[in-house]
């Protein structure tokens, strides 16, 4: 017999998320007849794609209870290293744009650790910092590839789906079987739930936080080396907000605030969720702020379910 209770919670059978992901896939396919087509869907996935490897990232940060917002600014400067630095080589412009997310990620992870400041306000700090470098590196000006096989890689495909979709669906699944498979995974569920708990248990907590950070660190400046490939450049304002839309997927994919409890699939719903939203209305011809009205909503009433189901139930811890 089916747990009804499991079901609809998402524990076992499927993620609150995903009802609403098939339910907006239904509607819309009602309203434009070309939405399920191969071509609309996989432009859906490249859409998201960009958000999505942010959120991938983001949600090992956030279920250990931190956050980053730094993320679309170090989109912003991957870009602009992995287009700027063309004139040195390609692999060297490309692993530069990495290796500086993965010393942002670095950076940020081991101010958390060692100083105790709230990861809030470390975080936006490298936000206005690493926006602030892009300008002086720039000097307010956008690149444009100089190597046409950096912007050809963008536009490719393997057979009918898109080069970008199938790296993004490929780091879904490498992350997802890193967070429920290995040690890492289990011990940043722990360090999230229960730091002390945690510590007590000889996990050492400051090392997984900062591997997190150098985890969506690394996610987001592979974000901004492929954003770049798309559009054969790069502009100083690349990735302003984007942390703000890789926060509210992560949360619409079951993500705590508070640490401790997240998934990979439930976080690749919220992401999909978003792409569905913005496609299908944009078929509809409805105005792209009515889609910011509506996730408002969604989030905000996302988060008051969340947290009528946290009081419910540590009154039964208690009772």
């Amino acid at each position: 017999m089916i747990d009804m209770k499991r079901f609809i919670s998402g524990g076992a059978f499927i993620q609150p998320i995903w009802v609403f992901v098939i339910a907006v896939t239904i509607f819309f396919s009602f309203t434009s007849d070309y939405f399920l087509s191969v071509g609309n869907l996989t432009n859906i996935l490249v859409q998201t794609s960009t958000i999505g490897l942010l959120a991938l990232g983001m949600t090992y940060v956030m279920i250990n209870g931190n956050i980053d917002l730094s993320v679309g600014a170090t989109l912003g400067l991957a870009a602009s290293l992995s287009v700027g630095l063309q004139d040195y080589g390609l692999t060297v412009a490309v692993l530069a744009a990495i290796a500086t997310g993965v010393v942002l990620g670095a950076l940020n992870g081991l101010l958390v650790w060692k100083t105790g400041v709230n990861a809030f306000i470390v975080t936006l700090g490298a936000m206005i910092g690493v926006r602030g470098l892009i300008f002086v590196y720039t000097e307010e000006q956008s690149f444009y590839a100089s190597n046409f096989a950096f912007s050809d890689f963008g536009a490719s495909t393997i057979g009918p789906i898109p080069v970008l979709a199938i790296i993004f669906l490929l780091c879904t699944l490498v992350m997802h079987l890193v967070l429920k498979k290995t040690g890492h995974g289990r011990n940043t569920f722990a360090v999230g739930g229960n730091p002390e708990a945690a510590l007590d248990a000889g996990i050492r907590i400051g090392r997984n936080m900062m591997i997190n950070f150098m985890i969506v660190g690394f996610f987001a400046a592979l974000a901004g080396v492929l954003l770049a490939t798309q559009m054969g450049a790069s502009t100083p304002n690349l990735g302003r907000d984007y942390e703000l839309w890789t926060i509210t997927a992560v949360v619409l994919g079951g993500t705590k605030l508070t640490g401790g409890h997240g998934s990979i699939t439930g976080t690749l719903g919220g992401v999909l969720a978003i792409g569905i939203l913005r496609n299908g209305m944009n078929m509809m011809q409805v105005p792209a702020f009515y889609v910011l009205v509506i996730l408002g909503v969604i989030l905000i009433t996302v988060l008051i379910i969340d947290q009528k189901i946290n009081l419910k139930s540590s009154k039964g811890v208690q009772a």
